[in-house]
């Protein structure tokens, strides 16, 4: 008899667990608080759960998984279609149930506790930079009303404004100057904190040895490797390194109808952080390589610029798949070869 599979719509108080008994085939489709769903689960044989990849739901993949479970993560727009009636929990923990079980479902690899942190100091950082940026716009905006320029770039202008101090508390009122030093004390503030989460990135990358396999791929430095192996998960979780890159939204869109297919811009799914790496490392490989390979000069002579970005943020990610998923490393004349 094949084990009970489960469905369970996870909250953060409230959990609703849909399953069909594998031995009476007796349908059920109760309500559970946190510490009795834990209880419940721990008591029944070993089945297959099933979760929605939301929000905690890596880490009761992890729990349920300790108390001898399978557990499968889908996400949430494969489960959508299968809700029948209006959205409860009761009727999303049978959608979840339901759509487990359908041939060829797609399914989301589940996050160490490692991976997870490091997803967090990637968003704390991400999070920082945008405050950053708020107040140095900000800054240059407030100074221009009063006729003051600077130059551009973000360590120049902030440089440029320090050394004219003197200058400045010269020409401007003195309740601007004082909140303008106020400002660049919090300007100074972010940077430091940017720099100890940059710094507590690179320890996890060279402790990490996929981060450091990957770290070689041209284009791919300490925030991409980390942040690309957190993310992925289990690299084997896809079935090619086009499946990872469609993943991440780096596939043309297709749109096609009689049998003929259309090819669009980039889809933009998936984790637009990822993609915004991936893109960036691509385009500081086109500016700076020093010896560009064939195909990059072929692609820049018949291809706009950022056309060749984007292509190129996907062989990057291509590249980084296949060597975390055959725990290889990376070969800069490698020749792929089709098995026979």
């Amino acid at each position: 008899m094949n084990a009970t599979t489960y469905g369970v719509d996870v909250a953060k108080r409230v959990f609703q667990l849909y399953w069909v008994d594998a031995h009476t085939g007796e349908i059920a489709n109760r309500k559970f608080g946190r510490d009795d769903l834990i209880a419940f689960l721990a008591q029944r044989p070993a089945g297959r759960v099933a979760l929605e990849a939301c929000g905690s739901a890596h880490w009761w993949a992890r729990k349920i998984r300790a108390l001898g479970h399978e557990v499968v993560l889908l996400h949430a727009q494969f489960i959508r279609p299968f809700v029948q009636t209006n959205k409860t929990d009761a009727a999303d923990a049978r959608a979840i149930w339901t759509a487990v079980q359908q041939p060829g479902m797609r399914t989301v690899a589940d996050k160490t506790e490692d991976q997870q942190v490091m997803l967090s100091l990637h968003r704390m950082r991400s999070l920082l930079v945008k405050f950053r940026t708020m107040q140095r716009n900000q800054l240059r905006g407030l100074l221009y009303e009063f006729g003051v320029t600077f130059r551009a770039g973000r360590v120049a202008g902030i440089d440029e404004i320090r050394a004219r101090m003197a200058e400045l508390e010269d020409a401007l009122p003195r309740s601007i100057v004082l909140n303008l030093l106020e400002q660049l004390r919090r300007i100074n503030l972010f940077e430091e904190d940017i720099n100890q989460l940059e710094k507590r990135i690179g320890a996890w990358q060279k402790h990490e040895a996929a981060c450091r396999a990957i770290s070689d791929v041209p284009g791919i430095g300490r925030l991409t490797a980390t942040a690309l192996v957190a993310t992925i998960g289990d690299a084997r979780t896809f079935k090619s390194g086009r499946e990872f890159a469609a993943f991440l939204g780096l596939v043309p869109r297709q749109s096609g109808t009689g049998g003929k297919v259309r090819l669009g811009a980039i889809s933009k799914r998936g984790d637009p952080y990822l993609r915004t790496l991936l893109i960036h490392g691509a385009r500081s490989v086109l500016c700076h390589a020093k010896v560009p390979t064939a195909w990059q000069k072929g692609m820049q002579e018949r291809r706009p610029a950022n056309v060749v970005a984007v292509a190129l943020a996907n062989k990057m990610a291509r590249t980084a798949w296949a060597i975390l998923a055959h725990e290889s490393s990376y070969e800069t004349n490698h020749v792929n070869v089709r098995p026979a």
